[in-house]
């Protein structure tokens, strides 16, 4: 298991390097300039938008601008935020929290550009059916020449789709929370049965398609945030004197790298630190990595620059409102300091140690609530890419291979789980922003006209 660990780690490690924190930050922050800040300058009609002021039901695709938000996000908001999170602090200190917010900032704006190519470029599956994403724009947008970076994507996705880590760390919080401190021994009869529980329910759910799916997901997530939001605020409202500490701690150690154990990177422990932020952001709001592009390519819309100024609020909700959250709960308790838990069980000691009894099980339900919400959309991503591959009739085939995966991230090491989903996630966003940097001009155009006709 220790040499498995050790290629896992060293494969996540070569495909996150300079190249491509140059191609994934370097481009997100061309991107922005390139746009003169656009996103930024429509953050209201975003929300007019989310709010369905500008629906029409018989516009092309499945599902509205809210539904395909709240299906990206129920990807996104989960494990990334809770225990992905807690990583990053427990190897990073307060510092990573500044660079999980810079890839944010980044993020919002290559999630307007790819999401709007991904309705801008929408093609059509083997069953004649209009489908968008990464895939499909690099083909419609580029080209056939260009189809090999479309294939890369795809069978990258079928790893990257995979729900090992949210099952992975859900299994630990149930394990930790749940069972241990009720006197019910954990190990491998806890993990595979609570695997096996996980599987029936996502069984039910993924298999009714994406209709099932997105009705889920949209009224489970916001209530799902809207918790854990309350319970955040009462435990920084207990620790109220630590916040302006740990908030200015944020951004000294950012460029301090004090609290830094990781790897260094870059010559230094500071490259290691923002490498450490941007990977943990991409797990979070995976702006330019590309799965959300599946999602919102199925909005109803004929507007591209919409669906756009929809997706971009992503990162703002997952990263800058929910992974802060989860961060300054984890510094104002100490508990960064005082326990040597990672993941998912740090969050929960930082719940415990200020909502006594109720705490560790508020966390638990939300736990509970984000990952399954993100088992359902991330099979719906893993569907679309084997449906490109090789033709829609089969795509159902890889419903079957993900839920035995299920089994797989109840039952293996933490380290081994993250770092493979580390590495696909990186190999997914080479095509992702090679073709949104090309196409660039072309949302950009149609940007001009879009807003034009809006003002």
């Amino acid at each position: 298991m220790e040499s498995i660990d050790k290629f896992v780690a060293d494969f996540a490690s070569a495909v996150w390097g300079l190249p491509l924190v140059i191609l994934l930050i370097g481009g997100g922050i061309f991107l922005l300039i390139y746009s003169k800040f656009l996103p930024f300058r429509y953050l209201g009609h975003s929300i007019d938008l989310l709010k369905g002021k500008y629906d029409d039901p018989n516009d092309p695709g499945e599902i509205s601008h809210f539904q395909a938000l709240a299906t990206a996000l129920s990807s996104t908001v989960g494990m990334g935020n809770i225990a992905g999170v807690a990583v990053a602090i427990a190897v990073g200190g307060p510092g990573a929290v500044f660079w999980l917010w810079i890839s944010a900032i980044v993020g919002m704006g290559t999630k307007f550009f790819t999401n709007s190519l991904a309705v801008m470029y929408r093609g059509k599956d083997t069953e004649g059916k209009i489908q968008g994403g990464v895939m499909y724009f690099i083909t419609e947008g580029l080209g056939r020449n260009w189809k090999f970076l479309a294939i890369f994507f795809s069978v990258a996705g079928l790893i990257g789709a995979l729900p090992i880590f949210n099952v992975n760390q859900l299994t630990k919080a149930i394990n930790s929370i749940l069972l241990e401190p009720n006197g019910i021994a954990t190990g491998d009869v806890s993990n595979f049965s609570i695997g096996v529980v996980l599987t029936i329910i996502t069984s039910i759910v993924i298999l009714g398609g994406l209709y099932r799916i997105s009705r889920t997901v949209s009224k489970l997530v916001p209530a799902m945030v809207v918790l854990y939001f309350l319970s955040v605020v009462a435990i920084l409202a207990i620790n109220f004197e630590q916040l302006p500490k740990y908030l200015s701690l944020i951004f000294t150690d950012a460029f301090a790298a004090n609290n830094y154990k990781g790897d260094p990177l870059f010559g230094g422990l500071l490259g290691g630190l923002i490498l450490l932020g941007i990977r943990r952001g991409a797990f979070s709001n995976e702006a330019g990595i590309g799965t959300a592009t599946m999602a919102h390519g199925a909005s109803k819309t004929s507007q591209p620059i919409r669906e756009g100024l929809v997706a971009m609020l992503g990162p703002a909700i997952d990263t800058l409102i929910v992974c802060t959250l989860t961060a300054l709960t984890i510094l104002v308790t100490g508990v960064w300091q005082t326990s040597e838990a990672s993941g998912v069980a740090l969050t929960a000691k930082a719940f415990g140690d200020s909502i006594p009894v109720f705490g560790p099980y508020l966390l638990l339900i939300c736990i509970a609530a984000f990952s399954i919400s993100s088992l359902f959309s991330y099979s719906y991503y893993g569907t679309k890419c084997l449906s490109f591959l090789i033709g829609a009739k089969h795509k159902h085939w890889y419903n079957y291979f993900y839920i035995i995966s299920i089994m797989l991230g109840a039952t293996t090491e933490q380290s081994i789980i993250l770092n493979l989903i580390d590495g696909f996630f990186a190999l997914m966003a080479i095509p992702t922003m090679i073709s949104t940097l090309i196409l660039a001009p072309r949302v950009l155009k149609q940007a001009k006209i879009y807003f034009k006709q809006y003002q």
